[in-house]
């Protein structure tokens, strides 16, 4: 046998199970091979028998990893995440909300054609017990079916919890495959515009506490839209696609969005045109007060019903003290369907992120002094959505905010890292330590009673732990006060209590029904 077959053979007697993947060159015994040439394909094939898990233990090789778009979170992340997310509920609580919860997956044909294009980014889950269902995209479809089956017509509600987007991920921008919403809705007949101003109002409150840096809520009408459609020429059964296409206005230039406008979407160039005259317009009351004199926007009733109720949602604002961060923009669209007027979404404007935040398709669109890094929040009205899922298509009116909680969170991180912070990642009040040896019963039954007042506290769980490794965890985990048991404050009947920063004692004394 040749030097060739032999190697050859040497390989492959490992890679039985792979012979099928594996796509080899042709190999002869023709004089033109070298020895070289064999020893690179064996050490070709090697190297795909171990990425294989063919290792000749024959145990598999496991790639420790997270899937595509998901992360792991360590405690400072997670002290940060929590901290976010308790000033979001104090606020969504303080506008009276309540809150409710709905399963991680929903059946297939409930998701079905209410996101547009973005249809193509749920996750499909394989048929299990005769049922075709989804990982859910958003929060809102599945509230608008829990309002339908269970005939709920009027509430306030929040909802916290993970969604799912077989999307591109850009981790360091916050988009991930799963991810946080934090949602706020108002379901209900109502005055025009009263509870759209307060789904602002709280996204102005929560971006404020969160204290960011600059930030601006832009604001239009999907009616609005779909009046300027009809009015520049676009075909009816286009006005949705093209609406997705003027969505991308915050990732990329005017002149990339009309190009897939006529190349793509088949739109005319002089429709084209005129929808760019429109969406570079940006405003407040005024603007919606000259568009309504506008010799084209006028022509539309719907248009017109929307920059009317505009001028409203405007005036409301006011009261609530808000404008000073609201910018009405003919160029947001927000591309999901279910949208039927007022739409809404909340920027960074400050450039005092991270640059790995800030990158090129984070978007670029607004004025010349400030830089977009990526959406926040985003929301509007979709009056037509629990209809949808209603037998006798009896439509319940809604309009909600969604916070981009993963983009925050990503924010604060790199805030934190860069102002080399320290985050405390437990709430701990007091360390039970102790300051000879064996004195561990007594420290147990300690932090007992501090335990059982309701005291969040900790020990070493050491028998005889030096009293300077019990100061330096206290520092280590930022564990503001330290109480000290010794033998001479037993006798005493006290315990010595130590602010760890000032290193200040007072001695408590131990009473019948414990330590006061």
């Amino acid at each position: 046998m040749t030097m060739l077959a032999l190697s050859f053979a040497r390989v492959c007697s490992g890679l039985a199970p792979f012979r099928t993947v594996l796509r080899l060159q042709p190999l002869c015994s023709a004089s033109g091979i070298t020895v070289a040439q064999i020893d690179e394909e064996v050490a070709k094939l090697l190297e795909l028998k171990a990425r294989l898990g063919g290792g000749d233990d024959g145990k598999h090789q496991f790639v420790l990893k997270t899937p595509k778009g998901t992360r792991d979170y360590n405690p400072k992340q997670m002290a940060i995440r929590e901290r976010v997310f308790n000033t979001i509920t104090r606020c969504f609580k303080r506008h009276g909300a309540e809150t409710i919860d709905t399963p991680v997956f929903e059946l297939k044909e409930t998701l079905t054609g209410k996101y547009g294009e973005d249809s193509k980014l749920i996750y499909d889950l394989k048929d299990q017990g005769g049922e075709l269902l989804s990982l859910r995209y958003d929060l809102t479809v599945p509230f608008a079916r829990y309002l339908a089956m269970n005939k709920i017509t009027n509430i306030k509600r929040y909802h916290i919890a993970k969604v799912y987007r077989r999307d591109n991920p850009a981790m360091t921008r916050g988009r991930y495959r799963e991810f946080y919403q934090c949602d706020f809705d108002i379901a209900g007949q109502y005055d025009a515009m009263i509870p759209d101003a307060e789904c602002l109002k709280i996204v102005h409150e929560i971006l404020s506490e969160l204290e960011l840096g600059d930030f601006r809520i832009k604001v239009n009408d999907r009616r609005i839209l779909d009046g300027m459609f009809a009015v520049c020429g676009v075909p009816d059964d286009k006005f949705r696609t093209i609406c997705s296409t003027v969505d991308k206005l915050d990732k990329l230039p005017w002149q990339e969005v009309r190009k897939e406008m006529v190349d793509e979407k088949g739109l005319s160039e002089e429709a084209a045109d005129q929808i760019g005259e429109y969406v570079s317009l940006h405003g407040g009351m005024d603007l919606a007060e000259r568009l309504l004199q506008d010799p084209r926007m006028s022509q539309s009733k719907q248009a017109c019903a929307g920059l009317s109720d505009i001028k409203l949602l405007f005036s409301y604002m006011q009261l609530f003290q808000v404008t000073d961060k609201v910018v009405f923009d003919l160029s947001l669209a927000r591309g999901l369907d279910y949208y039927t007027g007022v739409i809404y979404e909340a920027v960074l404007t400050q450039a005092g992120v991270a640059p790995v935040a800030l990158a090129s398709n984070d978007a670029q669109n607004g004025s010349e002094e400030s830089v977009s890094v990526g959406s926040v929040a985003g929301g509007g009205r979709y009056d037509g959505l629990v209809g949808m899922f209603d037998p006798k298509n009896r439509k319940v009116p809604c309009v909600g905010v969604s916070i981009g909680i993963e983009r925050i969170f990503s924010i604060m991180e790199q805030r934190a890292e860069a102002a080399a912070e320290k985050v405390r990642t437990t709430e701990v009040q007091v360390l039970v330590a102790s300051a000879q040896k064996n004195l561990l019963e007594e420290r147990l039954r300690l932090v007992t009673e501090l335990w059982n007042a309701g005291i969040k506290a900790e020990v070493m769980y050491k028998k005889n732990p030096k009293l300077l490794s019990q100061l330096q965890l206290c520092e280590e985990m930022g564990i503001p006060l330290v109480a000290i048991l010794g033998e001479q404050e037993l006798k005493d009947g006290v315990v010595k209590l130590r602010v760890v920063v000032s290193r200040e004692e007072v001695a408590t004394v131990i009473t019948a029904s414990g330590y006061s």
